[in-house]
């Protein structure tokens, strides 16, 4: 066979072998790692990007992405330490590290991604269970999710996978439980505002017991300096008319029995008086 003629036979076998789809070329992209398998077995492993040949019908070639993947699992019941029962959705961030032990363990990316699963969730089961329900979805849940990270990634690191952090992404509690959870909040929230109203009433009570002691003290004080008052005052009246009556006896008696007359016959004084014309107490009304 001439040489024209064998270049024309190989290039029919070529173009055979794309129509067939055996093609002995391949392209690895940038963010793709290859494994070449042959009858079974991996012969090569690719890390580089570039185009690539391998033996048609005899070795096949196995894809595995180099970036850094999302794991996002479907919710789940997990059981905490005080017997809650929660449904659990959470997210990983991953990447295969060595996609040669991928490929000894699981054969492809998705069987990969099977057994990160079964990990995450496994180390998420134990964890979730050293805990009650407050610590999860409040206080520790960051330190609960790095120590879920740390064993999954040591774990995962058997087989080529590395996990860089796990996130609980939603907690739920399941629809059965949720009324009964609401129906003891509520009880709770009940309890506490009656306690709160009981200390409010105990503390009004003891803000109007002090009032009503200081108001008798104030009232005390205040009558015991009137009655004071009163009696200096009054003593000072009679020093003024003890004065005036040594002064001038006649116009002491005069305007003193002025007074009482001013007292007794006022326009609204409905008192009837029957007194006989000689009585001392009409003397200044007499006639001269």
């Amino acid at each position: 066979m001439t040489k024209q003629g064998l270049a024309i036979a190989l290039t029919a076998v070529v173009v055979g072998l794309f129509v067939l789809g055996a093609s002995p070329l391949f392209i690895v992209d940038v963010t793709q790692n290859a494994i070449v398998v042959q009858l079974g077995k991996p012969v090569r492993n690719i890390t580089e990007p570039g185009l690539y040949a391998k033996v048609p019908f005899v070795q096949e070639v196995t894809y595995f992405d180099k970036r850094l993947l999302d794991y996002d699992s479907s919710a789940q019941d997990v059981i905490t330490q005080d017997k809650k029962t929660l449904l659990l959705d959470n997210f990983a961030k991953w990447k295969i590290i060595d996609p040669l032990k991928v490929y000894q363990n699981f054969q492809s990316q998705r069987g990969a991604l099977q057994r990160l699963h079964d990990i995450i969730y496994s180390e998420l089961r134990v964890e979730l269970g050293r805990h009650e329900l407050l610590e999860i979805v409040s206080s520790s849940r960051a330190d609960i999710m790095r120590v879920v990270s740390k064993r999954a990634n040591e774990k995962a690191s058997v087989y080529g996978i590395e996990i860089l952090d796990v996130r609980i992404k939603r907690a739920d509690l399941p629809e059965q439980n949720e009324k009964a959870v609401f129906a003891r909040m509520q009880a709770e929230r009940e309890r506490q505002a009656k306690q709160y109203r009981a200390e409010g009433a105990e503390e009004a009570q003891k803000i109007r017991s002090e009032a009503e002691k200081d108001r008798e003290i104030i009232l005390a004080q205040a009558y015991k300096e009137s009655e004071e008052l009163r009696g200096s005052g009054d003593a000072k009246a009679f020093r003024i008319y003890a004065d005036a009556y040594r002064q001038d006896q006649k116009f002491f008696e005069f305007t003193r029995s002025m007074e009482a007359y001013r007292a007794t016959f006022k326009d609204n004084n409905k008192t009837m008086l029957i007194l006989s014309p000689d009585s001392e107490f009409l003397r200044y009304l007499k006639q001269r």
